[in-house]
């Protein structure tokens, strides 16, 4: 088992990740904690956030309404 260091950045408490611990390609992490144990694992995507996504892009209201709404073609079976 490993130890390291823990440091105050500001007003919060840091942990100073071993380079083996690091997290390649992540951004965010979720936190929380099990017993005594504190846990950081990559943050998942959420609906919640797939619905904030959808709500601050920006589509006109008029998107598609002259789309052509033709019946659903008929396919030889695979």
């Amino acid at each position: 088992m490993r130890t390291t260091t823990l440091f105050k950045n500001g007003r919060t408490q840091a942990v100073r990740l071993p380079k083996e611990f690091a997290f390649k390609g992540v951004t965010s992490v979720e936190i929380y904690k099990e017993g005594d144990a504190v846990i950081l694992r990559p943050a998942r995507k959420t609906w919640g956030s797939f619905i904030e996504l959808l709500e601050q892009s920006k589509v006109p209201d008029d998107f598609m309404t002259d789309r052509d709404n033709e019946p659903p073609q008929e396919r030889d079976a695979l």
